[in-house]
């Protein structure tokens, strides 16, 4: 259960910074859909505005990565931040975007893979190599 009301449609239709931002939202996604993520945001609109920039612009704009990666990365940190729900949604959206059911198993094996490693290097307090070390 939402610890948030989630605005509707109408209710977003009467604060005009929020409806700018659903309509953004549904222009760039090209699609009518606006998700609970954004209608929990829109009780603040200045944090729903900002959030929305944000995520525009690194998941919507000009980037080096392709869609499919982004959404694949969003999967990654969102498992090891414990978000079902972004888990879900970016999964969702991974497949639109081309994800096959073998690259979504693979990025299992790899998510479960380094969290296994995450702990084992954790728990041991090992030192960076050298090597591995960004010189100026």
């Amino acid at each position: 259960m939402a610890t948030v009301k989630l605005m509707t449609d109408a209710e977003a239709e009467a604060v005009p910074a929020v409806r700018a931002v659903f309509d953004d939202i549904r222009a760039t996604r090209k699609t009518d859909f606006i998700n609970n993520f954004w209608r929990g945001l829109a009780n603040d609109p200045v944090t729903l505005k900002r959030t929305w920039e944000s995520l525009k612009a690194v998941m919507a704009g000009d980037t080096a990565l392709p869609p499919v990666v982004q959404e694949m990365i969003y999967i990654a940190v969102s498992t090891a931040n414990s978000c079902t729900y972004c888990v879900h949604s970016h999964t969702a959206a991974a497949r639109a975007k081309g994800m096959t059911d073998a690259q979504h198993a693979e990025l299992v094996a790899i998510i479960g893979l380094a969290a296994q490693t995450n702990h084992l290097v954790t728990a041991m307090q090992l030192p960076v190599d050298s090597a591995f070390l960004v010189e100026d």
